[in-house]
């Protein structure tokens, strides 16, 4: 058993941190709930208490993502209430409908799979494995720092002792980060209406290319509620967004990959600000946890992003405003039929263009935002090679990540579009050159070889043809 200066092992370490968490110590368990961003009820300190005394137990060096899984699970089944069957059946209509018009609007085939209608609890089941994937370069990084730090300020005397049970505390401050990840979640599941409402492919379907399509019948109640509209309406135009999300990412079956792929990038080397961390381990005051809490949910430990971060934050952006702009011009074209459609649409807008409180609270605890600025532009650019090669020739452009618009073609819709609809271009001084040195190989004299004679010319007396 490894001892420490001042002759105490890792077990009386441990015995330290178990009276602490059971309430016996000096800090009170509920600031340390307050530190983490988490409700100080009494339900939640039990929770909170069980998952820090599994995480010191835990001898493996990763995050214990079960955490975030089941606190996500828990937040959304206490919000859900049950639909109706009448409900059910009538988005299930609502969706077949749907199908139809989008035939309509694209030559995208249709999905498949049959979409799915899921509660709050069953969305946060089957899309944490991609919060969690977006979530732990940043809660990894967060983990390493604050050891380190820790290591840093803590008192010569203290630090055989603190060596002894560094690996303790990752575990427990890796436990807290997927706590609040799985409060962010559990939140974020009674604001979003369907699989597709982020923006990006949170439901697997059959295989890694395959993606489900999804509604939540309790938040699309929610979501028409306050709009003056009729629920068939807005239920029609909800299930064809979400029908034309899942179609082209079934259809583009490298979208997803790619996407997933510049978001890694614009997370990957995520580094925290190691100045500030020392700032609050001078200044800690078990007493007073407010600093701490703040800086954990406020997302100023994390440093500004690098240029290659940021390169690769902007490919994502241009990608994912492509992606919602396709789908807005797409579904206006499918929904002519929906008298208020323009209502819902400008709606779905406006609720986009700013996220939900859930939405932002993931964007402050990873450092990465997934609402495109630049989405109106990117709609617009899609109009317009829509009016001008019509849907095939624009669905084309999904075809290879090679044909993808990028954001110079949404600056300038009409350059891609010539060069979408423009003939073969009239060849410059060296093309012709080689193409009339191409046409001539038919005049030169056949190559013979050794011992073969060249043809002989006709002699003046025969007679030529």
């Amino acid at each position: 058993m490894a001892e420490n200066p001042l002759g105490a092992n890792d077990d009386e370490f441990r015995d330290m941190m178990r009276k602490f968490l059971s309430g016996e110590g000096d800090i009170d368990p509920s600031k340390l709930a307050g530190a983490a961003g988490l409700p100080a009820d009494p339900v939640m300190m039990a929770r909170l208490m069980g998952q820090l005394r599994k995480a010191m137990d835990s001898t493996g060096d990763g995050i214990d993502w079960q955490n975030a899984r089941d606190e996500a699970g828990r937040i959304a089944a206490e919000g859900s209430t049950r639909t109706a069957q009448l409900d059910l059946d009538r988005l299930r209509q609502a969706l077949s409908v749907a199908a139809l018009w989008l035939d309509e609007a694209t030559g995208i085939t249709q999905l498949t799979s049959e979409p799915a209608l899921l509660t709050r609890a069953e969305w946060a089941h089957q899309t944490m494995p991609v919060w969690t994937e977006l979530a732990e370069p940043v809660a990894t990084s967060i983990a390493d720092s604050m050891t380190r730090v820790l290591a840093e300020q803590v008192p010569e005397e203290l630090k055989g002792m603190l060596a002894g049970a560094s690996q303790m505390m990752r575990q427990v401050g890796g436990a807290l980060f997927a706590l609040q990840l799985g409060q962010v979640v559990g939140r974020l599941s009674a604001e979003v209406v369907s699989g597709g409402d982020i923006g990006i492919p949170l439901l697997p379907g059959r295989d890694e290319t395959d993606v489900q399509a999804a509604l939540l019948p309790q938040n699309v109640t929610a979501f028409g509620t306050d709009l003056d509209i009729p629920a068939d309406q807005v239920q029609l135009y909800l299930s064809v967004r979400e029908l034309a999300h899942a179609r082209l990412f079934r259809h583009a079956r490298w979208l997803r990959a790619h996407l997933i792929s510049a978001i890694t990038d614009a997370t990957r080397g995520t580094t925290i600000r190691l100045e500030r961390l020392e700032s609050l381990a001078e200044g800690f005051d078990p007493q007073n946890l407010d600093s701490l809490r703040a800086a954990l949910t406020s997302g100023e430990l994390i440093e500004p992003k690098t240029e290659a971060q940021q390169q690769a934050l902007a490919r994502l952006e241009t990608t994912l405003a492509l992606i919602e702009g396709w789908v807005d011009v797409v579904t206006a074209d499918a929904t002519t039929r929906i008298p208020r459609a323009d209502a819902v649409a400008e709606t779905v807008r406006r609720r986009r263009a700013s996220g939900g409180p859930a939405e932002r609270a993931f964007a402050t605890l990873v450092g990465l935002e997934l609402r495109p600025r630049r989405l109106r532009e990117a709609a617009a650019f899609w109009r317009q090679v829509t009016d001008a090669v019509g849907t095939e020739a624009r669905d084309a452009l999904w075809a290879h990540p090679d044909l993808m618009p990028t954001a110079a073609d949404i600056d300038d819709p009409d350059a891609r579009i010539r060069s979408m609809t423009d003939g073969p271009a009239e060849p410059d001084a060296l093309d012709k050159a080689l193409s009339d040195l191409l046409a001539g190989e038919g005049d030169r004299p056949v190559e013979r070889g050794p011992g073969e004679a060249p043809d002989e010319p006709p002699s003046s007396d025969e007679p030529t043809a």
